[in-house]
């Protein structure tokens, strides 16, 4: 059976899930959301478990492997799986990389791109660069886009500062954040 899953269908489905959790923390009988709350995390520690598991043997099997866990790690679905249980191999630095690395070709599209100076302490700091950097409209487009693009891979992110702006809040609404909570 092939699951043709992909990163806009996985997010969809957290969503929804982080939706149900939402609401099953309403559920006024506490025993029930007691309960529920066990269940939720006994199924979240059960995958975790698996997949760091999984994740040992691939390490365990060389170049092969570690290509393989490159691959999965880059992987959008089976990155945000890893994201989820705390296993993602890549650090938070290497993920911003691989997020500008994403957006690139649609900065430049657009005559701009965009320079990674740092990441402390859960800050990213950019430069947006090209001519679309000084007309507002296309800076705030570009600047969004980087933003969405980091949140999205990064979850562990708390702001980005553009060099000559202002910090950001991240974009809690739309879900791109979404870690799912332990009820």
């Amino acid at each position: 059976m092939t699951n043709t899953l992909d990163v806009n269908d996985f997010q969809a489905r957290l969503q929804h899930l982080d939706a149900l959790l939402r609401e099953a923390e309403r559920l006024t009988d506490p025993a029930a959301r007691t309960r529920l709350q066990e269940i939720v995390q006994s199924i979240l520690d059960l995958h975790g478990a698996g997949l760091e598991r999984l994740l040992e043997h691939v390490k365990e099997a060389g170049d092969s492997g570690r290509r393989a866990l490159d691959a999965c790690a880059r992987d959008g679905v089976v990155g945000g799986l890893l994201l989820l249980h705390g296993l993602h191999p890549l650090g938070v630095e290497a993920r911003v990389r691989l997020a500008l690395d994403g957006v690139r070709p649609y900065l430049r599209s657009h005559g701009g791109n965009v320079e990674l100076l740092g990441v402390q302490g859960g800050v990213v700091r950019l430069r947006l660069e090209g001519s679309c950097h000084h007309c507002p409209s296309s800076a705030v487009t570009m600047q969004q886009t980087v933003e969405e693009a980091i949140y999205g891979q990064v979850p562990e992110v708390t702001a980005v500062e553009v060099e000559g702006g202002a910090e950001e809040a991240p974009p809690e609404q739309d879900g791109a954040r979404l870690a799912l909570p332990v009820l």
